[in-house]
């Protein structure tokens, strides 16, 4: 069964991560959209923030623990305001940022990585206590094939390349509905 969201549940998760966003730039309580039932349910999701195509922040929850509007709105500010890779958002740049969202299928522990559809799945990689994730969209975008996609799983978890060829590697795949702002 595939995951679908329509074009206004869609518009919903955009609204609700922008306003989450903006709400903490202005440190005001945010005022997000009444979600549908589907979005009440609990789901997996990330918030990738792009800066005139550059990313920006990502970060999401892959284990669904609360109900999708909420993961979205928290993983919106956290990409915002909590990616250690990059200073928090300022209002200055807020105008400027695309909001993309990935909303997450549960994740499938895979015996073969002959089952990985390059651009369809995602990675979750896991050995020992170090685990590594990469969005579907990621290999799509580089133009890799499914060897280099596994191998920069590896590098995400801070493991060595060839990681994913190891019995005590675990790999699970999982898919996602990718939408984003349309810019004009």
């Amino acid at each position: 069964m595939e995951f679908q969201l329509s074009p206004e549940e869609k518009k919903i998760l955009l609204q609700t991560a922008r306003q989450a966003i903006t709400a903490r730039l202005e440190k005001r309580k945010p005022r997000y959209p009444e979600p549908t039932e589907l979005l009440k349910k609990k789901c997996g999701a990330f918030v990738t923030l792009h800066k005139r195509g550059n990313l920006r922040g990502c970060i999401g929850f892959v284990i669904a623990s609360k109900p999708l509007i909420d993961t979205v709105a928290e993983a919106a500010q956290s990409s915002a305001f909590g990616d250690p890779r990059f200073p928090a958002l300022t209002a200055g740049e807020v105008k400027a940022i695309d909001i993309e969202i990935s909303v997450l299928s549960p994740l499938r522990r895979i015996e073969s990585v002959e089952e990985i559809r390059v651009g369809v799945h995602g990675i979750m990689l896991r050995s020992g206590f170090r685990s590594g994730l990469l969005l579907p969209q990621v290999a799509a975008e580089y133009g890799w094939d499914r060897d280099t996609f596994l191998t920069h799983t590896c590098y995400k978890a801070g493991l060595p390349g060839d990681c994913w060829r190891s019995a005590d590697t675990e790999i699970e795949i999982f898919s996602a509905v990718v939408f984003g702002e349309e810019q004009s």
